[in-house]
């Protein structure tokens, strides 16, 4: 009988040493490439940029929103690592200079067609059971996010013409 093949586990280490401008995420000690982003995508990207930044910056809020490529190491282990399109994270102390070290409180992914899985089921389960409080998937092609509020355990999904609520402020919607 032919013994098991092990599966090679990877590590933040190796997603250091990937040549220069290839982009991986890692979870569970798994490399997922990345494809680079489309013109729509980057557009979506820059907007939600603008419009999270422009809302915590007229309250004098805290928290601080970063666009992608920004490193997220989820848990704390060396075998999670993953690149969020937009990272809101409201405590300080999870900042430094390589990245957000735990789990950012808002999450956008923008989806497209070659990340739909990994949108949609790897990360849904590693954010939610990371401690992201709220986690939007953003479709372009369906013009439809949806939304995981995790502190409400609930789902819902809007299409882009809507006024979308941000769960983790009172009074701030989106209109994509």
């Amino acid at each position: 009988m032919d013994a098991l093949k092990k599966e090679e586990v990877y590590t933040i280490e190796d997603i250091y040493a990937l040549p220069n401008g290839e982009r991986a995420e890692l979870i569970d000690g798994k490399i997922y490439y990345m494809a680079p982003p489309n013109t729509k995508h980057q557009r979506l990207v820059h907007f939600f940029d603008r419009e999270i930044g422009n809302y915590i910056q007229s309250k004098h809020g805290e928290c601080e929103v970063f666009p992608a490529p920004f490193a997220v190491f989820l848990n704390e282990n060396d075998i999670n690592y993953v690149e969020p399109d937009i990272s809101v994270i409201c405590d300080k102390n999870k900042i430094s200079d390589k990245g957000c070290h735990g789990a950012p409180d808002w999450i956008i992914e923008i989806v497209s067609p070659s990340s739909k899985q990994m949108d949609y089921y790897k990360k849904l389960f590693k954010y939610r059971t990371a401690g992201v409080r709220e986690y939007w998937v953003v479709d372009p092609e369906k013009e439809l996010v949806t939304i995981y509020s995790f502190e409400k355990d609930s789902m819902e999904e809007y299409s882009f013409d809507k006024d979308i609520p941000v769960g983790i402020y009172e009074s701030f919607s989106i209109k994509v």
